[in-house]
């Protein structure tokens, strides 16, 4: 009897989750106990590092801080200037929420990155696309605001109309929140799916179906594996960084438009 042949994950198996158990909602499934693990983690490190804050920082007070200090001088002083220490709290939150989320994927047992399931990305770049209009039509009035956007000083009336303006409308009310939330969710999918292939190919190849011709290609699926887990650990942390990147851009843009 000829031996079973190897089958890589398919996305159904690692992303369609049932209900937790048998009679629950069906929308209580893995990613959402994760999500609000995640957030559980995000709300008990922000208590432990800044409830009772000392002179002298250490331990979660420490990592906090420097969190606190990344996100402050990289994120938002660079988009949103005087106004960043009011929008701190925000992307404080937003920026440790989904680094949360995503290193769920490399934590043993859990594995999986929240945002990973489209859900998630949609639900966070809707609340910054919400937030941005508000800010915008609130500060600026929406006919001003949407007059500036399409017809900035010294562009030719013809060209506006026919050109520009289009584009402006297209990007401001669908690709922007679009990219937003594909950007975050497209990488995390795929690196989700890269690390279950190769944790297969090396769990088949090296114990399920040991042989000594596909033991050298276990060996490589294992290396692999770990190689792609710190790239994806770096990764995980950029998409946290570009997601809240753009958040204070897109805020900041609806508070000074000129810019």
């Amino acid at each position: 009897m000829a031996p079973p042949e190897f089958r890589a994950p398919s996305p159904e198996e690692l992303f369609d989750f049932p209900a937790l158990w048998q009679g629950a909602p069906a929308w209580l499934t893995k990613p959402v106990l994760l999500a609000v693990l995640g957030a559980a983690v995000v709300c008990a490190f922000a208590w432990a590092a800044f409830s009772r804050p000392k002179l002298v920082p250490r331990g979660a007070q420490n990592a906090g801080e420097y969190v606190y200090l990344f996100v402050r001088d990289q994120v938002a002083r660079p988009f949103l200037g005087k106004d960043a220490d009011r929008w701190m709290p925000l992307l404080f939150s937003l920026f440790l929420l989904i680094l949360v989320w995503n290193l769920l994927a490399v934590v043993p047992v859990l594995q999986f990155p929240v945002t990973a399931h489209v859900a998630f990305p949609w639900v966070l770049a809707i609340v910054v696309y919400v937030i941005k209009l508000y800010v915008a039509f609130a500060r600026h009035g929406v006919v001003r605001y949407l007059k500036g956007m399409m017809f900035p000083p010294g562009l030719p009336k013809a060209l506006a109309i026919s050109l520009y303006a289009p584009l402006e409308l297209v990007y401001f009310f669908v690709t922007a929140p679009f990219t937003h939330a594909v950007r975050l969710f497209a990488n995390m999918f795929a690196g989700h799916m890269l690390l279950a292939f190769f944790s297969a190919v090396g769990f088949w190849f090296t114990i399920q179906q040991p042989t000594l011709p596909g033991f050298s290609v276990g060996v490589l699926g294992v290396a692999m594996t770990v190689v792609l887990t710190a790239f994806e650990i770096f990764i995980q942390f950029l998409q946290a960084y570009l997601f809240t990147m753009l958040a204070a851009l897109y805020i900041g843009t609806s508070l000074h438009p000129e810019h």
